[in-house]
């Protein structure tokens, strides 16, 4: 099943972007790994830098890879055909190891890609270290290309191993690997030539389609840097890759992936990675970080696709949205008795949606659009717990009868018809704008206790709108940090109960039933999760059951109960 794109993931592109917290400082990142619960990468420096996060969120370092390599810097064969630098690794596991891939460059253009064994990226394991694989692939100096930035590929289809690299002047290369030792499993077969004028080259797979992406433009000059990402496809993993007016990228071709943007200048060095049930992200690093200083760091954003080509999505921003069910149509909000914005206006089918129970939790919306009819069906169900908005279906009593209280004409005659339905009729005076409706406006007949949660047509009513913003010191997921989503201009906090439902409460205290995760899906809608809920290790998604209840089920990415559209309202 396919979806468009949502015009939320535009809407967002106008709040300013969130950086990875902690030290995300790093050049030339590898791909990031998922290991044993922690998420690592290696970047270009003295003895190959390590970046770990326990959530994707929060970064640290925590040493370099040569310090677990014998004799501390790369082998002697490696240093023989290129150099003892240690610049824009990879990592990728076949089988039981690791194979970490890095460059070693001399004078340029003579380099080598080195490659490092090993059975874990903890380096807390006693099983921890590195071992020398040798040169994988060099060149001379000569040849028209520099055998520097790794990017290993596995086929998904068959299980094959390759290694694309090369640099800022000359040809991308390909060539195919052993997935048992990491070396090139065809060593006398010349690589295979896929691209031009390019480097940090990676090939990614989708629906039929190779994908290579790699960066163009200078770097390492911070600010002044323009990096940039453009991407080619192929059926056929060599190759040829072709841009989307058919210009191979062998020719100069590349349709942009990602360029400069906001305080982020210079993205590079792509990386994919698959969280599973169809939430995918990407690795990368900006030349320079102008909130940080203009120094390079790390990234993690969502990644989309749209029409066969990869999109870069953006991470989830500070704001007041309203959240809508892609499913129903209809909106998340807190179940009380609803205001008709600007007021009532003399129209109407009916006298509102009827008044919430004596307990405050739940009960038919009241935004005038019918009352409890008269017989008693459709109102509130017997316990209070926020039964569907406007009672039963039409002609059992969803307000008066047409002709009866449903509005007069106005005074000048002008604009309503006989049962009132227009309630229009303003003659010559100019129209004036009805203002937006706020919590404070409306909130004094709230219930002050919890409140049940509700999808109901979007009025633009104040408990409909939703501030989210990140919750300080909860940590994150791959990223993003945890958020908190409050009714907007007040403290009541959306939150998970036991029972697999959702409830607003009076305040935010930070627990982890009030912390949601918010992934973009490759469509451009969302999936919206607790951190956690109580006495459960489930990990459940917010869900829509019918029109009209929220609940927490678990995600199927098949379907579309869980994925959600977060708009400005």
């Amino acid at each position: 099943m396919k979806w468009s794109l949502t015009v939320a993931a535009a809407a967002l592109l106008m709040a300013p972007l969130l950086a990875l917290d902690g030290d995300p400082g790093m050049h030339d990142p590898s791909t990031v790994v998922l290991h044993e619960g922690k998420f690592y990468s290696y970047g270009t420096g003295g003895g190959l830098p390590i970046s770990i996060s326990d959530d994707g969120w929060t970064w640290r370092r925590s040493g370099t890879v040569m310090q677990a390599v014998p004799g501390g810097r790369p082998g002697q064969d490696v240093i023989a055909r290129g150099g003892n630098n240690t610049w824009a690794p990879d990592v990728i596991r076949s089988g039981d190891n690791y194979f970490l891939y890095y460059s070693a460059p001399g004078t340029q253009p003579k380099a080598a890609i080195g490659l490092l064994v090993g059975k874990t990226l903890d380096p807390s394991s006693p099983n921890y270290k590195w071992e020398d694989g040798g040169p994988v692939v060099w060149s001379d100096g000569v040849e028209d290309s520099n055998s520097i930035d790794p990017g290993v590929f596995r086929d998904p289809t068959n299980g094959t191993l390759w290694l694309s690299y090369g640099s800022y002047f000359g040809y991308i290369r390909l060539v195919q690997l052993d997935p048992k030792t990491g070396k090139r499993l065809y060593p006398n077969q010349k690589p295979v030539n896929v691209a031009i004028n390019g480097e940090a080259s990676i090939i990614i797979f989708r629906d039929g389609w190779y994908y290579l992406l790699m960066t163009r433009g200078s770097c390492c000059a911070g600010a002044n840097s323009s990096y940039h990402i453009r991407m080619g496809r192929s059926r056929k993993v060599a190759g040829p890759y072709l841009d989307n007016i058919g210009i191979d990228m062998l020719q100069g071709g590349g349709k942009l992936f990602l360029g400069s943007s906001g305080r982020f200048v210079g993205p590079g060095h792509f990386g994919l990675l698959d969280l599973g049930d169809g939430v995918q992200k990407f690795s990368l690093h900006y030349e320079a970080d102008l909130d940080r200083g203009g120094i390079s760091v790390l990234d993690i954003r969502p990644l989309l696709w749209s029409d066969g080509w990869p999109i870069a999505g953006e991470n989830f921003k500070e704001g007041t949205y309203q959240i809508e069910s892609v499913r129903t149509g209809t909106a998340l909000e807190m179940a009380v008795q609803g205001v008709p914005v600007g007021g009532a206006r003399g129209g109407g089918r009916g006298g509102g949606r009827g008044a919430p129970p004596a307990g405050g939790r739940g009960g038919p919306p009241a935004d005038g659009r019918g009352g409890p009819p008269a017989d008693g069906r459709g109102g509130p169900p017997a316990d209070g717990r926020g039964g569907p908005p406007g009672g039963g279906p039409p002609g059992d009593g969803r307000g008066a009868a047409p002709g009866v209280g449903r509005g007069a004409p106005p005074a000048d005659g002008q604009g309503a018809p006989a049962d009132g339905r227009g309630g229009g009729g303003r003659g010559n005076a100019p129209a004036t704008p009805v203002p937006a409706q706020d919590a404070a406006q409306v909130s004094t007949a709230w219930p002050a206790g919890p409140v049940d949660a509700r999808l109901s047509p979007y009025m633009l009513q104040a408990q409909q709108k939703w501030t989210i913003k990140p919750a300080e010191n909860a940590g994150g997921y791959p990223g993003s940090p945890y958020f908190r989503i409050t009714i907007a201009g007040t403290e009541r906090t959306l939150a998970a109960t036991e029972d697999r439902e959702l409830v607003i409460l009076p305040a935010f205290t930070g627990g982890p039933e009030q912390l949601w995760r918010i992934d973009q899906l490759a469509d451009g809608t969302y999936r919206v999760m607790p951190k956690g809920i109580p006495n459960s290790r489930e990990s459940l998604a917010l869900s829509a059951v019918g029109t009209s209840m929220p609940t927490l089920a678990r995600f199927d990415p098949a379907i579309d109960r869980q994925r959600w559209s977060i708009k400005t309202p």
